[in-house]
Order: C-alpha cells, then sequence, then structure tokens
C-alpha cells in the first residue's frame, strides 16, 4: 500500500522481479525472524509476514488470547523483498499479505497452500467487487485483506480548480511541487493510461513512448517516492502527489486544504491478499488468523488505523464516518469502472526496467 510507506510493485519471475505496490510509517518495534521449527509444547507459534505498517500488537493479543498461540512477526517493505525472502529458503512462515499480481506469481512458483473457505467463513462477507479477481477467481489460494486506488492527492488551497486528469502532473506552474511514486509501474501506468493504454501495455514502442512523455515531466518533479509524500503534502512542501489514497487521506488530518482524486482516464486499483504458504506447519491455526483479521470488527479496527478500505463489506459500517465517507480511503462505486488491476506483464518487464533505467538517469 502502502505502505514504512511502502513501493508497490509489478514483478516478473523472480531472476528479473521488478516491482509495485502497494503501499504508511511502520509501527510496533523491531522485526522477529521465525524460528526454524516450533515448539508447541506451550501452544503452537504462528510467524505472520507482513508490511511494515500493517501489524497491531493489540489485535495481535487478542488472537493470541483467543486460541493460546503465540503470532511472531516479520515484516517487509515491498513485494520484492517479500518473494526474496521466501526464494532464499525462508520457509519458517504460515501467513503472509502479497499484493494483487504477486498473488499470482506465487501460485505459478508453488509457493501457496490451497485454503479451506470451510475454516475461513469471514471470506464469505467480502465487496462484490472483490469476490472474483483476476489473479485468483475463486479464492483458492488468496482472500483480500485491504484494497484501495492510486490518483492524486492536491491541494485545493494553491490549484484553482480540481483536476480532473494525469496531464495535470505535467502543468509547468506546479514545477518543483510534484512528487511521484518511486515504483516504475505505477509511474509508467499514470503515461500509459493519459495515452489511452492498459497500465499492463507490453508492446514496446507504446512503453518507449511512454518514457520519453516521463523524461519531459522529469525537470517538474521534486522526488519520485513512496515514502513520506504524505508529509511533503501536508507541510506544502509539494502540491501534487501522485499515491495511493491512504497516504493522502493522512495529509488531510493534517492540512485540511488536501483532496484526492483519481483523474478521468482511470487508474490503479490494488489489494493485499492474505495467503498461507505451502511450507507452513500450522495450516488450520493459519487460516483460523486469516478468518480472524477478516472479522468485522478486527477488520474495521484496521481500516480506521491504516486508512486503507476492508475487504469485508460489513466492515465498512463500523469504521468510523470520517473513513467510510473519504473518496481517498472508500472511493465511490461510481469509479469502480475506471479502475484496472495491475497484472505480471511477463518478459515485458525488462522493457519496463530498462525504460525506467533509462528515465532515473535522464
Amino acid at each position: 500500500m502502502t505502505k514504512s510507506s511502502t513501493t508497490r510493485f509489478s514483478i516478473g519471475v523472480f531472476l528479473c522481479a521488478v516491482v509495485l505496490a502497494c503501499q504508511p510509517t511502520p509501527e510496533d518495534g523491531p522485526k522477529k525472524s521465525p524460528r526454524a521449527d516450533g515448539d508447541d509444547r506451550a501452544g503452537p507459534t504462528l510467524h505472520y509476514f507482513t508490511w511494515s505498517d500493517y501489524v497491531s500488537l493489540e489485535l495481535l493479543r487478542e488472537f493470541e488470547q483467543q486460541t493460546g498461540a503465540k503470532v511472531v512477526v516479520d515484516t517487509f517493505g515491498s513485494n520484492e523483498e517479500l518473494l526474496a525472502k521466501l526464494q532464499s529458503g525462508a520457509d519458517g512462515y504460515d501467513v503472509t499479505v502479497p499484493s494483487d499480481f504477486m498473488v499470482s506469481i506465487m501460485i505459478r512458483l508453488g509457493l501457496l497452500a490451497e485454503l479451506d473457505l470451510s475454516k475461513i467463513p469471514n471470506a464469505a462477507l467480502l465487496v462484490e467487487h472483490l469476490q472474483r479477481l483476476p489473479f485468483d477467481p475463486d479464492h483458492q489460494y488468496s482472500v483480500p485483506y485491504l484494497w484501495g486506488t492510486v490518483g492524486i492527492g492536491y491541494d485545493a488551497s494553491v490549484l484553482p480548480e480540481p483536476p480532473d486528469s494525469w496531464s495535470v502532473l505535467w502543468d509547468a506552474r506546479y514545477k518543483g511541487k510534484i512528487s511521484m511514486l518511486n515504483d516504475q509501474r505505477e509511474v509508467f501506468g499514470v503515461v500509459l493510461r493519459s495515452m489511452g493504454y492498459s497500465l499492463n501495455t507490453r508492446d514496446p514502442a507504446v512503453i518507449e513512448r511512454a518514457k520519453e512523455k516521463l523524461i519531459r515531466q522529469k525537470p517538474l518533479v521534486k522526488t519520485y517516492t513512496s515514502e513520506h509524500y504524505d508529509q511533503l503534502l501536508a507541510s506544502g512542501e509539494v502540491v501534487l502527489a501522485h499515491g495511493w489514497g491512504g497516504p493522502v487521506a493522512r495529509a488531510m488530518a493534517e492540512r485540511p486544504s488536501i483532496r484526492y482524486v483519481v483523474p478521468k482516464e482511470g487508474g490503479t486499483i490494488w489489494s493485499d491478499c492474505l495467503v498461507v504458504l505451502k511450507t507452513s506447519r500450522h495450516k488450520d491455526l493459519a487460516m483460523q488468523f486469516v478468518n480472524f483479521l477478516l472479522d468485522p470488527r478486527i477488520a474495521a479496527l484496521t481500516s480506521d488505523r491504516l486508512l486503507f478500505a476492508s475487504a469485508n463489506r460489513e466492515a465498512k459500517k463500523l469504521v468510523s464516518p470520517r473513513v467510510r465517507n473519504n473518496p481517498a480511503v472508500y472511493p465511490p462505486e461510481s469509479l469502480l469502472d475506471r479502475l484496472e488491476w495491475m497484472s505480471d506483464v511477463g518478459d515485458a518487464i525488462r522493457v519496463y526496467d530498462r525504460a525506467w533505467t533509462e528515465l532515473k538517469m535522464h
């Protein structure tokens, strides 16, 4: 999401993994690594590998009290880091939280266990548009957890009128006051959508044209960052920020003139998903934990804390009105038709890699 504030990625196979995401400020203490073997004599130990800002120790303690289990947490800052850790041989984890397109990659690589949805009854409470996702339509391996959009945070006290197009990020009047995500697929996604193409295009000629347009924009950009752009907006250092809605919502709390918009050309919809790893030693407990995180009350507390929308439709009724009514967190249903899921682009990721490197070096 989103995430240390996180970088959301698009990744091909790991050897050419490049990023996303998806993602806020890390919290809740230091990382802990999983043990090689769990000692269940004092109750089983569940190893939870999650985004660095997604952990609430209070909620984890509640699960421990309910089950007698111990939860040990380790964190990552990107989908790339998640995949690298798992492929390096770390096999002690039980539950993790990959972003949408990464789920399909992990399925292809044989990293995920099949879910028994009878043990995850809260999965039946998903909002309608998250019920049959392209990367895992039957929730055989994953259940959506949190979701949101990518758009523009802007300062309404500076811009004369609300921006309705990605083209505002090329407006010379705001030179040095624009931030872009430090995320190659999301940045290229902006340009591709503005040009009328899918953000998942694999056409090298189109990607090259998108790169040239980004090179023309670069002198206007203050920074490419997926971290703390909410603070840049809140402090007035930037007046336009390309980013995930959650951090923009945090900026709104500090600077009331901040607004959020997904331009008319459309943008990214994302979801972080709960999965059980094939190497999990406690699969039943892992699915119990997934169900706990999807409980309406628990999910609502999580949404209120992180300012990302919950995948649980009942949770939306329980979140605070300021969160439920904030379009940066819960976008209106009328927006959904303009949103596109990011997908694995296969070998075309090498074209994006090269174009991104050339942009950064220009």
